[in-house]
């Protein structure tokens, strides 16, 4: 609802973060986003493995998002994710353990894994 404005990705930003070069980075974004546009057009499930985030999953129309716990620790501080968990326990449903294989994520056990 209303009007967003799209704020273009900043790759020197991106670059500097992780210690790569520019280019380096606009090309690894430009591949993933080709690659995952290929997959979704050929109707194929997909897992995209966020490193220090989670995994997004796309499987037909369905999309979820799983986040590591250790990840929602980081952004919301232990005493309150125990505290929201506890007041919202659906809250448990996105959160996985980084030592799950992938596939067992999804409906199938089929997906394209992105890493």
């Amino acid at each position: 609802p209303g009007n967003k404005e799209l704020q273009p990705l900043k790759y020197a930003k991106v670059a500097r973060a992780v210690s790569v070069s520019r280019h380096k980075v606009e090309g690894c974004i430009r591949g993933i986003t080709s690659l995952l546009s290929h997959c979704l057009g050929k109707g194929e499930n997909i897992a995209l493995v966020l490193r220090d985030v989670g995994v997004l999953l796309v499987e037909g129309r369905r999309v979820k998002m799983r986040f590591y716990y250790d990840f929602l620790e980081r952004m919301t501080g232990k005493r309150n994710l125990e505290r929201v968990a506890f007041k919202v326990p659906q809250l448990l449903k996105t959160v996985v353990s980084r030592a799950i294989p992938v596939a067992s994520l999804t409906f199938s056990g089929r997906v394209i894994v992105f890493p």
